[in-house]
């Protein structure tokens, strides 16, 4: 188990949906985080690759590449409803059901966009992550400084930016992943930080970088 109950615990112990409840068409990092996410998803995304976008919004932040199928996943639908990268979309509430409506091996990268400090139980969620994972996928997490604190998980408030790295490569390893690379960089004076964990399932061919 990777978090104790106590490393759980949230601020606000409302339920998740009625927080998301209210569309927020605005990006919660700045654009100098954006385009180093960008660049990074273009690092190991490849043409016709199935994406599935978790824990998203009514922007995905991809490459301008020719992607196969990309299903989003996120908690309010209006926000899902405007992004227009998506194929399909679903509203889950991952904190209360850690089960994915996605068939086993269905994509070639999972990302995790700024959002992986809500995950109370991100153990069991990334292992859904790598079993709808074909062999050889990857699997993109990032995060920076900010976060609505009062939904972040106690464990993830307590830590530096490095320790919440090593956090992620924590869940990573939990689920049966593998780490192939951790991001920790600042993209320009005065800017977000950038971090970001890219895991691969094994198994497979290596996607080319």
């Amino acid at each position: 188990m990777v978090l104790s109950e106590p490393d759980r615990e949230k601020v606000d112990t409302s339920p998740d949906p009625t927080f998301y409840d209210q569309p927020r068409f605005v990006t919660h990092v700045d654009d100098a985080f954006l385009d180093r996410l960008t660049a990074l998803y273009a690092d190991y995304l490849s043409p016709g690759d199935r994406v599935f976008d978790a824990m998203g919004s009514y922007v995905s932040h991809l490459p301008d590449e020719e992607l196969g199928r990309v299903v989003g996943h996120g908690l309010n639908r209006a926000e899902l409803a405007a992004n227009d990268a998506l194929d399909e979309w679903f509203v889950q509430n991952f904190n209360a059901d850690q089960s994915l409506p996605l068939a086993d091996e269905a994509f070639d990268a999972v990302l995790c966009a700024v959002s992986v400090q809500y995950l109370q139980y991100p153990a069991a969620v990334f292992s859904e992550f790598r079993r709808v994972l074909a062999p050889g996928g990857v699997l993109v997490v990032s995060f920076s400084n900010r976060m609505f604190p009062t939904k972040a998980v106690r464990a993830w408030r307590a830590r530096s930016m490095d320790e919440r790295a090593a956090l992620v490569g924590e869940y990573v390893s939990a689920a049966g992943l593998e780490t192939v690379e951790t991001v920790g960089e600042q993209p320009g004076p005065r800017t977000d930080p950038f971090y970001a964990v890219v895991a691969r399932r094994s198994g497979g061919p290596e996607k080319p970088r």
